[in-house]
């Protein structure tokens, strides 16, 4: 049944040319909000703090402070709505899943950023 799966999921589940982002990122998801008749572009950035599943399944959850509020949104990979993801900053973290971000206030909240070669 697996390989059927696959199959199925590789043929019909139209690819999207995403950039490459991992847990600690700083990114911004432009997706499509439908109003009734009207369809209206937002954004939605943050940092990325886990990504899960794998293939047709996979989703990344991103986590932003609105004012002093934490708002986090699980968004599926293949999300037709999606629009495009820029990565603003690549972040250095230890960890796939950084859950551990939610508790931490202040500078302790902040995420170095990775030197690329």
């Amino acid at each position: 049944m697996e390989p059927l799966l696959q199959y199925v999921q590789d043929e019909f589940v139209p690819k999207k040319e995403l950039p490459s982002f991992q847990a600690g990122d700083t990114i911004t998801v432009y997706y499509e909000i439908r109003e009734g008749s009207k369809v209206r572009t937002q954004f939605f950035k943050g940092v990325v703090i886990q990504i899960k599943g794998s293939g047709a399944t996979k989703t990344f959850t991103i986590r932003k402070m609105s004012g002093t509020v934490g708002v986090e949104r699980i968004f599926p990979i293949n999300l037709p709505g999606i629009q495009k993801i820029e990565v603003n900053a690549r972040g250095k973290v230890r960890r796939s899943r950084i859950f551990y971000f939610r508790e931490l206030t202040g500078k302790k909240a902040r995420i170095k950023e990775r030197q690329d070669r």
